[in-house]
């Protein structure tokens, strides 16, 4: 798990400059993978105190912008964020809870990028999102039927 002094390093290494704000949206995204905007801004807040909305939706794009953080919008869900940025995983979905985990590509080129026709596109990224039931929400149904 990176530290504040990785933090301020991946900031200054994508150009950005190193505020209370970055640092403390970085921390949080990290430490709450697929965390949604208002928990992040309630993260934040704990850390900081009071700090606008608005401040942390602008370190979250920064942030994205500067690929430090990945933006994923599930079907039905609000925007996620995640700190894995340096592959082409996906995710599952529970229909459930709404907990989400990442998945490894399983095939492919350039992971998971070989389509079946591109129809002449330059393909660069891939997205694929699994949905079922987690264990919990197996094992609730289970328990109730």
């Amino acid at each position: 798990m990176p530290t504040t002094v990785d933090y301020e390093q991946m900031l200054r290494d994508a150009d950005l400059r190193v505020t209370k704000p970055r640092l403390a949206v970085l921390t949080a995204v990290y430490d709450h993978p697929h965390a949604d905007t208002h928990s992040l801004i309630e993260l934040v807040r704990d850390e900081l105190g009071e700090v606008s909305p608005q401040a942390v939706y602008d370190v979250l794009r920064a942030l994205t912008d500067a690929k430090l953080v990945r933006r994923i919008e599930p079907a039905g869900s609000v925007a996620r964020y995640e700190s894995r940025v340096g592959d082409n995983h996906h995710h599952i979905i529970c229909r459930d809870c709404g907990a989400i985990a990442d998945v490894d590509c399983a095939v492919g080129d350039t992971p998971c990028l070989t389509a079946s026709d591109a129809h002449g596109f330059t393909i660069d990224e891939a997205e694929v999102i699994y949905w079922g039931l987690c264990p919990d929400c197996v094992g609730a149904r289970t328990v109730t039927n």
